[in-house]
């Protein structure tokens, strides 16, 4: 049976996105309400890291080089682990908005997104992942 990530009273956020200054905002909002975060700058990064199974949430840029946002979504739908994921992206396409939501994206915004819209989404990503089973 798959591991889903147990919540927890203060669960960490991890961003994952090629574009500094957008994670290093990202990370900011998010610690501004209250939770942990942690940037990586590119998706090998954070499947590198120890941060992989203490992350609650995931927000996740769809274009990136190397590995993209839906091929690291593959990668962890093939694990034990079950992090939900909130796309971001700048690529105005229902395609790849749909191909996120069919494999089990928890949310998906285009940017610029509004610092609530994004909170909403992390929040809704957090309150639907279940405790570990």
């Amino acid at each position: 049976m798959a591991k889903r990530v147990q919540l927890t009273k203060n669960p960490l956020i991890s961003i994952v996105d090629d574009d500094r200054s957008m994670v290093e905002s990202i990370v900011s909002l998010i610690q501004s309400v209250g939770y942990k975060a942690k940037g990586f700058y590119s998706a090998d990064d954070f499947l590198k890291s120890n941060q992989l199974i203490k992350t609650s949430c995931l927000i996740l840029d769809v274009c990136m080089p190397e590995i993209d946002g839906l091929e690291l979504q593959r990668r962890l739908a093939a694990t034990t682990h079950r992090i939900p994921i909130v796309f971001i992206t700048a690529y105005d396409s229902d395609d790849l908005r749909a191909r996120a939501l069919e494999a089990g994206a928890a949310g998906f915004l285009y940017k610029p997104f509004s610092e609530e819209s994004l909170l909403q989404a992390v929040r809704s990503a957090l309150s639907e992942q279940p405790g570990e089973t």
